[in-house]
C-alpha cells in the first residue's frame, strides 16, 4: 500500500525523533557509566546538542530563540569542564575517582570541584542560569515529559552528587544560598504565569532548587531519592498536560482551558494525582521523599533566612498547583465558541494509566531499595504543625487568586496586579 506525501512527511518526522531521544540516552550513558571527564564531556556535548535539536523542532521564532538560549546557557557548563579537564591533564589522567580525596583538600585540585559546579548550575538551570528552562518548553510535550522534566536537567544533579565528597563548607553554603533563591522565584513566577507546559516547567525549577537544597545540607542518598520520584510524577504530568493542548487543539493559555473534569475525566484524574504528588499529598510517591526533605530540614540548626523562604516557597507550591487545577479542570469553560475537542486514544490511555501505578506506589518501593535503615526523625509538635499550616494557607491563596473578582481586586490589590493574575485580562 503506496502512502502518501503527508504519511511519509509523518513517518520522517517520527523517526527523526526516536533517533534524537536515542542519541540523548546514549549521551546520559556516557555520563553515568564512567568516571572519565573526558567522556563526561562527550555526554555532555551530546545532551546539549540533542536538546537544541529538540526545543527547535517547530522551526519558529518562538522554538529558535528558545534554543538559542538552552545552548548558550549549556556552553558556559561545556567550558568549564574543559578548563576542569586542561587542569587535570597537569596530574596525569582524567579518571576523577582516584583524585576525590586530593580534589578535597589541595587547592589546586580544588579548582575542578569549582568548575564541576558551575558546568552542574547551567545544567541544572539553577540561578543565574534559570532562563533556559522555561524556554525549553517550546519542544514537543513528550520531548519535555522525557528530556526537560526527568533527565537533562538531573544530568547537573547527578554529575554534583559524584564530586559531593570534594565540596568544602563555604560552597556547601553557596549552593544552600543559591537553591533558596531559585526555589522561591520560581514558586512566584509559577503563580503568575498562564502558559499551561511553563508552569509545570517552573514547577521542575523548584524541584530542583529542592533537590539541590537537600545536597547541600549533606544527605546525597535522600537527593538522589528525590531525583527518581519527581521524575516518575513530572513526566506522567507533562503527558497529561500534552493530552490536554490536544484536546484543546494547541492552546496552552490556562485561561482559555477549563471544566476539562467533564470533558477527559480520566486524563483530569491522572493530573490531580500528579498535582497531588507535587504537593505531597500522604502515601503518594511524592510524599516519601518531600516529607523526609520538610523534617530532615526542620531537624537541622539552620539561620532564619533558610527557614521563612523555604516555609514560603511550599505555600507558594501548593497555591500554583491548585490554581492550575483550578483553571484547567474546575474553572469556567473559556474556549472558542466553535471548537472541536478529540477523543483520546486508547493508546495514550494506556500508557499513562500504566505510569500512574509508579506514580502511586514507585515512592515506597524506592525507598526500600535506596536507603538500608529507615529515617526516624523526633521533632516538637509546633515544628511538625508548621508544614500543614503553610500548605493550608497556601491552598486559601491559590483559590483566592484564581477566583478574584474586578471590584475586589480593584478594591485590595489595585489594577496591574490583577491584570496580573486574574484570567479576567487580555482574554
Amino acid at each position: 500500500m503506496a502512502l502518501t506525501t503527508s504519511q511519509l512527511l509523518g513517518l520522517i518526522i517520527v523517526i527523526v525523533i526516536v533517533i534524537l531521544v536515542v542519541l540523548f540516552v546514549l549521551s546520559i550513558l556516557l555520563i553515568i557509566i564512567r568516571p572519565n571527564l573526558i567522556r563526561i564531556l562527550l555526554g555532555w556535548d551530546g545532551l546539549g546538542l540533542v536538546s537544541f535539536c529538540l526545543v527547535i523542532f517547530y522551526q519558529n521564532n518562538k522554538s529558535l530563540n528558545a534554543g538559542i538560549i538552552t545552548a548558550l546557557s549549556n556552553r558556559i557548563g561545556d567550558v568549564a569542564i574543559l578548563i576542569s579537564i586542561a587542569w587535570m591533564f597537569n596530574f596525569g589522567r582524567w579518571n576523577y575517582i582516584l583524585f576525590l580525596d586530593c580534589i578535597k583538600n589541595d587547592f589546586s585540585m580544588k579548582i575542578v570541584a569549582y568548575f564541576v559546579i558551575l558546568a552542574s548550575f547551567t545544567k541544572r538551570a539553577q540561578i543565574p542560569f534559570s532562563s533556559w528552562l522555561p524556554a525549553a518548553i517550546a519542544a514537543p510535550t513528550p520531548v519535555s515529559s522525557l528530556v526537560h522534566s526527568s533527565t537533562l536537567v538531573t544530568a547537573g544533579v547527578y554529575l554534583l552528587i559524584r564530586f559531593y565528597n570534594c565540596l568544602d563548607v563555604n560552597i556547601i553554603y553557596v549552593l544552600l544560598f543559591f537553591s533558596s533563591l531559585t526555589i522561591f522565584i520560581a514558586g512566584l513566577c509559577a503563580n503568575y504565569e498562564y502558559d499551561l507546559k511553563k508552569v509545570i516547567a517552573l514547577s521542575t525549577l523548584r524541584q530542583l532548587g529542592l533537590i539541590m537544597r537537600i545536597l547541600a545540607l549533606g544527605d546525597r542518598n535522600l537527593a538522589f531519592f528525590h531525583l527518581l520520584t519527581h521524575a516518575l510524577f513530572k513526566a506522567l504530568l507533562f503527558i497529561c498536560a500534552g493530552c490536554i493542548i490536544h484536546n484543546f487543539i494547541n492552546y496552552q493559555d490556562i485561561r482559555y482551558i477549563g471544566s476539562m473534569i467533564r470533558l477527559s475525566p480520566l486524563t483530569c484524574t491522572f493530573f490531580n494525582i500528579c498535582n497531588f504528588a507535587l504537593c505531597g499529598l500522604p502515601f503518594i510517591s511524592g510524599f516519601y521523599s518531600k516529607d523526609l526533605i520538610l523534617e530532615f530540614i526542620s531537624f537541622g540548626y539552620l539561620n532564619l533566612y533558610i527557614y521563612i523562604i523555604f516555609y514560603i516557597s511550599i505555600g507558594l507550591t501548593v497555591s500554583y498547583s491548585l490554581r492550575l487545577c483550578y483553571y484547567t479542570l474546575f474553572g469556567n469553560f473559556n474556549f472558542l465558541s466553535l471548537h472541536i475537542l478529540n477523543d483520546q486514544s486508547f493508546l495514550i490511555l494506556k500508557g499513562i494509566g500504566g505510569l500512574i501505578l509508579l506514580v502511586i506506589f514507585g515512592g515506597r518501593i524506592l525507598n526500600w531499595l535506596i536507603f538500608n535503615s529507615f529515617y526516624f526523625i523526633c521533632l516538637p509538635l509546633m515544628l511538625k504543625l508548621i508544614t500543614l499550616f503553610i500548605i493550608t494557607i497556601g491552598i486559601f491563596i491559590g483559590y483566592w487568586i484564581s477566583n478574584l473578582k474586578r471590584k475586589l481586586s480593584n478594591l485590595i490589590l489595585g489594577i496591574f496586579y490583577y491584570r496580573f493574575i486574574t484570567h479576567y485580562s487580555n482574554v
